[in-house]
This record gives structure tokens, sequence and C-alpha cells, in this order.
């Protein structure tokens, strides 16, 4: 059944190669693949250097009996959210009974305590899942490469604007989707699924760049961002009560700055924080009080000064 499995995702294979992949003989391949062909699997072997097993052109086995949504649903087995937001739920849980009945008993029964013991929640703590209702729609378009319209909220004016779609692949990030696109005379963008008001599908097939790939276009979408994000630097001085529970209060830069640096003698650490913007800057690093001191920029020690002011004077009375 491996070998079958084997030939049919992967086209061809060498009998040395079938049997590094399966870590067993030579000669259990050769006797495996003849145990096929008489149970009438139409397997055959092409001769010559860049030959190896093959299975008849358009021959697959159903194996467990996976409907092609089924099948399709397979890469969400283990995510029920996931799922429910792509309106999936009914195809997933068909396809993991059809996977569990397909298994050994002791097979079954590891692959249930794996289940009940490790579960999978994509939302970052004190976050919800977006709520997005185009969803089903986008996921429909993505995998039939069919070309859509859509009234998109962005954050720059105009707020609201029309775009045509080419929509590549999506991704779900801390509880939020992202689709991976190309706006009509545009490049490839992404765009926050939860901001698209209206969808508009269309019949229209559009072709998808061979060579793309959504998880490498995703972390070098990451990587750019990252780069873009930071325009600055602040040098802050942390105390060494703090330094600490920095791990705990969802301030990555913060953390790796500090754990980068040497503590002084009083347990406080300087360290140089990269920062988006002055404002931004100011509205984060507020909320340590008397715990973290900014020595500079000056313009961020101003911006301090000022949010600290205006919350004494809201309080005064």
């Amino acid at each position: 059944m491996s070998i079958l499995l084997l030939l049919q995702t992967r086209r061809q294979l060498t009998a040395r190669e079938l049997a590094e992949e399966l870590e067993v003989s030579l000669r259990t391949i050769y006797r495996d693949v003849e145990a096929l062909a008489a149970a009438g699997v139409p397997v055959y072997a092409d001769q010559g250097r860049a030959g190896g097993y093959r299975l008849l052109d358009g021959y697959r086995t159903k194996l467990t009996g996976l409907t092609e949504q089924e099948a399709a649903a397979l890469f969400l087995v283990g995510m029920p959210g996931a799922a429910a937001a792509l309106g999936l739920t009914a195809e997933t849980s068909a396809a993991e009974l059809k996977l569990l009945a397909a298994l050994a008993p002791d097979q079954r029964d590891r692959a249930g305590r794996l289940k009940n013991r490790f579960h999978l929640d994509l939302p970052a703590w004190y976050q919800e899942a977006e709520d997005s209702p185009q969803l089903a729609a986008v996921a429909e378009a993505v995998l039939h490469d069919r070309r859509i319209k859509v009234r998109y909220r962005r954050w720059e004016a105009p707020r609201e604007v029309d775009r045509v779609l080419d929509p590549y692949g999506l991704v779900l990030k801390n509880g939020s989707w992202y689709v991976v696109a190309a706006a009509t005379g545009g490049g490839i963008r992404t765009y926050r699924v939860s901001n698209i008001l209206s969808l508009e599908a269309t019949e229209e097939e559009f072709s998808r760049p061979p060579r793309f790939e959504l998880a490498r276009y995703w972390q070098e979408h990451l990587d750019e961002f990252e780069q873009r994000r930071f325009t600055g630097e602040a040098v802050v001085r942390v105390a060494a009560g703090l330094v600490p529970r920095l791990k705990d209060l969802s301030f990555a830069d913060l953390q790796r700055a500090v754990e980068a640096a040497e503590p002084a003698e009083d347990g406080s650490v300087t360290a140089v924080v990269p920062v988006e913007s002055i404002g931004n800057a100011a509205s984060r690093l507020i909320r340590f009080g008397d715990q973290l001191e900014v020595l500079k920029p000056p313009e961020l020690r101003a911006e301090l000064r000022r949010l600290a002011q205006s919350v004494a004077d809201l309080y005064e009375s």
C-alpha cells in the first residue's frame, strides 16, 4: 500500500528510491511490486537510465473512498476553527473518519490519543478570531483560480477602493485571514480578508505564476514588513525588577534587545530597541511607568513627558 501511495503522489520512482524511502531491501520492493501487479494494479517499469516504476496514466485508487471535497479538506484535519471558517466542517469530519477507518486498530487508538491530547488554538491571547464574512467566497476563488471583484477598506485615503483580484492563496495568522493576490494592473500584494466589504465572484479563470509558492512568498512578505516597520531606534534603561517580567508582557522587540545587552551592577539593562515611530513607541513604552526610562532620542522623551502630563492633568481633580 505504501508503494502504491508513493507512486500515486510522485508518479515515478526507481526500485532503489522506493527501498530507501520505505527502509526495506530491493528484494522486498521487487516482490511487492509483483504482488501489486498480480492483484490487478497497473504498475509497470520504464527501462533505461531515467526509468523506474510507474502507474498507468490516469489510474488512481480511492482507498478509503474520499470524495474530492474531503480530500481537499485533509489539510484542515485537526484545525476545526479554520475548517469552520472556510465552510469545510462536514468535509473535514468525514475525511477524518475515513482516515481513521483505514487504519489498523492499534494505529487508530494512537491517532485517537493524539487528537484528544493535542489541540491547536490559533488566535493570540486577549484576541478573538476576526469575523470575515467573505472568507468562504475567497477560498472558493482560490481553489478554482477564479478572478474576483472586491470593495476593500484600507488604512490610507481613499479608505474604500474597488479591486479586481487574482487570488493565489490564503494565510491564517493569529486568528486573521489574509489573501495573497495580484491586482489587475499591479503586482502581488496581501489583503486582509476581514477588510473585504463586498465580493463579486466571476467565471474568469486566471493563470497563476508557474513558480509561485505561497509559503515562500509569505515568509518574504514578513521579512520585508519587518524591515519597513522600524524607522528608528531608542536607547532605554530597564529597571532590574522589570527585566525578568518582560517575557510575559508581549513586547518581543524589547525583550530581544534586553537579552542581547549586558546588565549593569544594579541589575538594570541599557538596550537599543527598534521603533516604528515616535508616537507608536511612546504609547507602547509609557505602560512601564518608572520601570523603564528612555535615554534617547530626545523627541521620544518629550512625547512621553507630554503623555504623562496629559494623564496627570486628567486626574488632577
